[in-house]
């Protein structure tokens, strides 16, 4: 057993985001464990940009309202408590409400070989991320 040495706080690339956005490596599994694991602070409206995750990822929303784009226009709320996942290569983006801070629990696993865990893609506009929110599961 071995207490990992917790990194300082990052502040997300704006490449990938829009906002401010900082997160904290949970976990980032040495071989041969896959596993990685962020918890990521979103400021009022920031959002991450399109992209997609070659294994999936789960989110677990721990405080505010998350909002989950996908490709189709749907846009998904996800309240504290509650996991949402994303199949392998499925396109979306993740964010904040406009008017309240979120946080949740980032999860994905590497690839264990050379492809990129996470490929990412153009920013999210803000007819994508204003579109009507759903709350069906």
């Amino acid at each position: 057993m071995k207490f990992v040495t917790p990194q300082p706080t990052t502040k997300a690339p704006a490449d990938w985001f829009t906002g401010d956005v900082w997160f904290d490596v949970i976990c980032a599994g040495q071989e041969p464990s896959r596993m990685r694991a962020n918890m990521v602070r979103f400021s009022p409206g920031a959002h991450t940009a399109w992209h997609r995750h070659a294994v999936g990822q789960t989110l677990h929303v721990v405080e505010g309202i998350a909002l989950i784009g996908t490709r189709d226009g749907t846009v998904f709320e996800a309240h504290p408590g509650e996991t949402v996942t994303c199949p392998p290569d499925e396109e979306h983006w993740h964010g904040a409400t406009p008017d309240r801070f979120m946080q949740h629990l980032a999860m994905w696993e590497g690839t264990g070989d050379d492809c990129p865990e996470t490929t990412w893609l153009e920013k999210v506009t803000d007819e994508q991320y204003g579109g009507v929110r759903t709350r069906s599961h």
